[in-house]
């Protein structure tokens, strides 16, 4: 187990001294709260977002502190936590700022597979629980390890409508998508773009992938994007296993194969 007191530097370059395990954690992103309740930590946590779906019945019994973006930071104050997990993109400035002169803040910031493994292995240092991450990530990282080397398929991936919006070169969401064999055909933007409908049909992507979130493309969403692009499959996918970055990557390379799998026998290569 890590000593304390425990010095650990975050995402932004602050530096976090923590003088014991902490007993009272608010997680304000959803995929740390999985990975929090993975760890064994559910006696220790006591708040988190109304995104935070997994476990289920952690909403149920823990303190909902607000939204992702929109936090109650009177709610959560009163819970008094000796320590809060945030994300740099998940989160915002002003909630942090709001909170640091307060409590203990440690800030994430995960764009590839190598940044979640570290992140998980942070969490784990914070939290008292190094074994169980540093298990965990391995883990991880073995099963993305048997991934083969797909065939590459131009594909756009979509995560809102009306407008559609993608994801640049910039994300997480991108380094699961190459792992897979998707090349992403908005890699040359940051963050996520804004499409017009004229924008994705120059695109002209073999593959288009529907997330089921942020936004919750349905069965009734695939016609429009075919009209669109209809040299194109279009698939609806689970968002999680391509946007969560902390125990649910258990899940991704065994998805990404099946998914790999059901196009090889679509597409006959």
């Amino acid at each position: 187990m890590p000593p304390f007191p425990l010095n650990l530097t975050d995402s932004r370059g602050h530096l976090l001294r923590l003088r014991h395990p902490p007993q009272r954690i608010v997680s304000l992103v959803p995929s740390l709260t999985e990975l929090l309740a993975v760890l064994g930590l559910d006696e220790q946590v006591v708040g988190l977002t109304r995104f935070c779906v997994r476990p289920p019945d952690w909403k149920r019994r823990k303190t909902i502190v607000g939204g992702t973006k929109q936090l109650n930071v009177e709610r959560l104050l009163q819970l008094k936590p000796d320590l809060v997990l945030a994300n740099l993109e998940e989160n915002t400035r002003e909630m942090v700022e709001a909170l640091e002169p307060h409590v203990p803040v440690f800030v994430t910031h995960v764009r590839t597979l190598e940044e979640a493994l570290m992140m998980i292995h942070h969490v784990g240092l914070l939290t008292h629980r190094k074994h169980a991450a540093e298990a965990l990530a391995a883990t991880i990282a073995q099963r993305f390890a048997t991934l083969p080397t797909f065939p590459t398929l131009r594909t756009l991936y979509l995560i809102w409508r009306q407008p559609y919006m993608s994801i640049g070169a910039d994300t997480f969401i991108h380094d699961m998508l190459q792992r897979g064999g998707f090349e992403n055909v908005c890699a040359a933007y940051t963050r996520y773009p804004v499409l017009t409908p004229e924008m994705v049909a120059t695109l002209q992507p073999e593959l288009i992938l529907l997330s089921s979130e942020p936004y919750p493309f349905q069965e009734k969403h695939l016609p429009e994007l075919q009209a669109l692009c209809p040299q194109a499959t279009v698939l609806l996918v689970d968002g999680q296993l391509f946007s969560w970055y902390g125990a649910r990557l258990l899940e991704t390379p065994a998805y990404m194969q099946a998914l790999r799998d059901q196009l090889k026998k679509a597409l006959s290569f």
